[in-house]
């Protein structure tokens, strides 16, 4: 990877993450309405993912270009995990704020994306010794881990995190169902989706882990893909739900939302599958799999555009046609990240 194309794809989750920030100011700013008071919010704390994909793809690159040192190694993943943890606590505050649905929507929302942003920092963490991979791939399965890895319990703690974060929101989540209001429903079902995401980044954590530790093997090889598909599928599966099972205006949001979680999951099913198919082998269409994360950001773009359309006659579409854009600015990050893993495994 040259130098200009390392900025690049540094530059992409700033720019987007950027992008995300201003989106969400500008909707905050535009009434003191519920619906603009969640759109504007949850689009500014998506900016934490894009920074965390951003901390990723630096730690990943410096590695390639070979300008990485303790300093990077230690401020990237910490960055990212204050940025996270700061989201999470803004989530926190925006729920203790009061019962109105805009506060419980919008506070647990926020919450759920700094758990993703957590489990996305703690990629870049694992990612800290990313060169062994292409190393490891050459060498058998008998030789071990190398020096250079991180312990087997350090790698442990690293999977664990992400499994942590799904599981809170996975309770968190049942437990808003359970209440029965109907902003407890909205909230409950976007961060059931939010906590299969972090479950999807179990899957890419530990393949990171096992393949930097030399402890991959063929019986996995497909095991964490498939986990990540099986997570994308229910938030699609629960989004149709939504939509299709009631005519509830309330339920137009959640629907639409799970929609646009589920494309981020087969987005970051691009990463966990270049590793499974790169591994030990040579994949000549491995450039390839960049498209998908593509293709699911212009699925999510132009979704967007017909929900905003619907929004002119019809309000209950004004907060999911404008997340999704947000989304889709995700989906493209992850874009820069599977492009990276690609260029650093492809040797």
């Amino acid at each position: 990877m040259n130098f200009a194309i390392s900025v690049l794809f540094r530059a992409i989750p700033l720019v987007i993450g950027a992008v995300c920030l201003a989106f969400g100011l500008y909707i905050d700013s535009g009434g003191t309405d519920a619906d603009h008071f969640v759109a504007g919010h949850v689009n500014i704390a998506l900016t934490a993912i894009c920074y965390a994909l951003f901390t990723t793809a630096a730690t990943i690159i410096r590695q390639l270009v070979h300008r990485y040192n303790l300093f990077w190694r230690i401020a990237l993943p910490l960055s990212g995990y204050v940025v996270a943890l700061a989201t999470i606590g803004w989530g926190v505050f925006l729920v203790l704020r009061g019962d109105a649905s805009k506060f419980v929507v919008a506070g647990h929302v926020v919450l759920g994306v700094g758990l993703i942003a957590v489990c996305v920092s703690t990629v870049a963490t694992a990612s800290t010794a990313f060169a062994l991979i292409p190393v490891n791939a050459a060498r058998s399965p008998q030789d071990g881990p190398p020096e250079e890895a991180y312990l087997r319990e350090v790698g442990m703690v690293l999977v664990a995190i992400p499994i942590v974060c799904a599981v809170a929101g996975f309770v968190l989540a049942l437990v808003l169902m359970a209440r029965g209001g109907s902003a407890d429903y909205v909230a409950g079902h976007v961060l059931f989706g939010l906590a299969a995401i972090c479950a999807s980044l179990v899957a890419l954590v530990a393949s990171i882990v096992r393949q930097v530790r030399n402890a991959f093997g063929q019986a996995e090889r497909y095991r964490w893909s498939w986990l990540v598909v099986l997570m994308g599928t229910i938030n699609l599966v629960l989004g149709l739900y939504d939509l299709l099972s009631s005519d509830r205006p309330y339920r137009i949001a959640p629907g639409y939302i799970l929609i646009g979680l589920s494309l981020v999951c087969f987005s970051i099913l691009s990463k966990a599958l270049l590793l499974a198919l790169v591994w030990r082998r040579s994949f000549p269409l491995a450039n390839r799999i960049p498209i998908l994360p593509v293709a699911t950001a212009l699925i999510c773009l132009f979704l967007s555009a017909f929900l905003f359309e619907a929004a002119v006659t019809d309000t209950q579409f004004f907060i999911p046609a404008r997340v999704m854009v947000g989304l889709g600015a995700v989906c493209f990050t992850l874009f820069s990240i599977v492009s990276i893993l690609e260029a650093g495994t492809s040797g």
